[in-house]
């Protein structure tokens, strides 16, 4: 169980961070933009999902979900991991390409 003061940081932070018992931040969320070829993403199937997501679990990197623009050239995708390097390293691996990665410190919920 969590010490008061890693919930209290845990809830300062945001739901999005986790924090182990010893105060270290465990996963960030970030969005990566990336541009494909026209046509790339059209042969993504399961398989080639879920080899990514193999991949990924290697480095403790978590894709949640992604966007992909009218297109299908451009993506915005959802990652948790414990910093952006992990979100790098994982592309590489992958050989995905990433435009940009920005860290989503907190969310804002509409009501």
């Amino acid at each position: 169980m969590m010490e008061a003061s890693c919930t209290a940081t845990a809830m300062l932070a945001g739901p999005e961070i986790a924090v182990a018992a010893d105060s270290v931040p465990v996963n960030r969320r970030y969005l990566i933009v990336r541009t494909f070829p026209s046509g790339a993403l059209d042969g993504v199937d399961a398989a080639a999902k879920q080899k990514v997501n193999d991949n990924n679990a290697t480095l403790r990197v978590n894709w949640e979900k992604s966007y992909v623009d009218a297109n299908k050239t451009k993506t915005y995708c959802v990652y948790n991991a414990p910093d952006e390097a992990a979100v790098r390293d994982a592309a590489r691996l992958n050989g995905l390409p990433v435009d940009s990665i920005i860290e989503i410190p907190e969310t804002l919920n509409p009501r």
